[in-house]
């Protein structure tokens, strides 16, 4: 499952309240934390931060390491630029860019998108190879319910019927048509502005993800984004 805010500027000072806000999105434990190596991650507030939210690890990506956080990596185009654009959007609008992706793009990603999962094989020359069949495409949300006793991963007061009704609240045209609408609206305030905004968002697009395991987040510097991302 993925989670998408955005901070004023990029130093801890604005980012603790909004990495808060991403790992209490997820419905389920997060056991690992993984960032770039940034300063504004790798500091002793996010420490204390995980410490309180009772997450047990934390790794980092080398310096220089793209490929580390590859995952998150890819989703900067593949969600960030394709629904929000390229262009700079002042730190200003920080409140009314999570505003759209809590109530609006976050909800479609995660309870809607259609995603292409991996089936692994192994051949006879003990390679593993890796498929994707029809029979495995899913929303992210399918995929956690998928797993073998699911529920075991919920936080504490959360319930898969609770979700549920998250999922059966829109159709996922309704969903799509919600962030296309919640979107022009945004880049008409930012418009206003003086600012010129354009993204590019394909309903129909398929994005290739794994099974949830540990909480990645990464900062775009350019657009003062901040990203949510489970691997495995």
């Amino acid at each position: 499952m993925q989670f998408v805010g955005a901070t004023e500027a990029i130093s801890e000072r604005f980012l603790i309240p909004v990495l808060e806000d991403l790992l209490g999105a997820f419905p389920f434990r997060i056991i690992n934390f993984h960032s770039d190596n940034g300063s504004e991650f790798v500091n002793h507030t996010v420490v204390k931060l995980l410490n309180r939210l009772h997450i047990g690890t934390m790794t980092r990506s080398r310096p220089r390491r793209s490929n580390d956080n590859a995952l998150v990596e890819g989703k900067n185009g593949s969600v960030i630029r394709k629904c929000l654009g390229y262009a700079h959007i002042p730190g200003a609008f920080a409140a009314e860019v999570n505003a759209f992706t809590r109530d609006a793009l976050s909800p479609w990603l995660n309870f809607h998108r259609p995603c292409l999962f991996a089936s692994e094989t192994v051949d006879r020359k003990g390679k593993v190879r890796r498929r994707y069949r029809d029979c495995d495409v899913m929303t992210p949300y399918d995929r956690l319910r998928s797993l073998a006793d699911a529920h075991r991963f919920l936080k504490p007061g959360i319930t898969f019927e609770q979700l549920d009704a998250i999922a059966h609240a829109q159709t996922d045209v309704e969903a799509a048509q919600n962030v296309q609408s919640r979107r022009r609206e945004l880049f008409e305030k930012i418009s206003a502005y003086g600012c010129t905004v354009r993204g590019t968002m394909n309903k129909s697009i398929m994005c290739k993800t794994l099974a949830p395991r540990r909480i990645c987040a990464d900062a775009l510097v350019g657009a003062g984004f901040t990203q949510g991302l489970l691997t495995d």
